[in-house]
């Protein structure tokens, strides 16, 4: 049996390094005999960082152009799984399981102008003190080594069109949505069962920001691999 290639794909502010290697999620993953394999989104990490927004109008095509040529496994949280899914809808051959972490229904939703400046505020310090998630975007944002203005980019980048549950029944591949009960990019009910072989995984006492490191993440991305994805041709 081919060793499968399991893709790992931070959310915004992150890296491959400071969300799935420091913590060393990336090696319990690898001890499944997968592949691993670690991505920078653009503007992040080792990736380029331009401050142009219009640079960040086709993040799925960037990633589709760094994922290996085999189909892989995802496995992908906030931006990186929204970034994910558009990718697989693009090019679904190309993935042989995805794990959508951290996103919920509001992706069917229209693009929102007052939440995009909402967060810049919080980057930029001018957030009202009791927003706590504008004030948790601005401290990640001015983690050592992020660019701030590329990061500020990447939220004023294009809309993209809003997507519907009839576009996920063309993902034929195993998927499986993790998030946290406290998450407030919840529920996610309508986005797991948009999916034909799609499950939900609601993760206990767990919010946005601390999923990729929550024990019940890991353990649910390891018994999804175990029972959906290893072994299978």
């Amino acid at each position: 049996m081919a060793t499968k290639s399991l893709v790992l794909v931070h959310g915004w502010g992150g890296s491959y390094h400071d969300t799935w290697q420091a913590p060393g999620i990336d090696q319990i993953f690898a001890d499944t005999g997968c592949d691993v394999v670690g991505i920078d989104l653009l503007g992040h990490g080792t990736a380029d960082k331009p401050h142009d927004p219009d640079s960040y109008a086709d993040l799925p095509g960037y990633l589709l152009d760094a994922l290996p040529s085999a189909p892989s496994v995802v496995v992908a949280f906030s931006l990186g799984a929204l970034t994910a899914l558009r990718a697989a809808l693009r090019e679904p051959q190309r993935f042989a399981g995805l794990v959508l972490a951290g996103i919920g229904d509001g992706v069917f939703e229209p693009h929102k102008p007052e939440e995009t400046a909402r967060l810049i505020a919080g980057i930029e310090g001018t957030a009202p003190a009791d927003d706590n998630i504008a004030r948790l975007f601005g401290q990640y944002a001015h983690q050592e080594g992020n660019d701030v203005a590329a990061l500020t980019a990447i939220l004023k980048r294009p809309p993209a069109t809003r997507l519907v549950t009839d576009e996920l029944s063309a993902l034929a591949c195993p998927v499986l949505v993790c998030i946290g009960d406290k998450d407030f990019a919840g529920p996610a009910d309508v986005l797991a069962s948009a999916f034909p072989d799609g499950r939900l995984e609601v993760l206990p006492r767990t919010d946005h920001f601390a999923t990729p490191g929550s024990f019940a993440f890991i353990d649910a991305v390891l018994r999804f691999l175990e029972s959906r994805i290893l072994g299978q041709p």
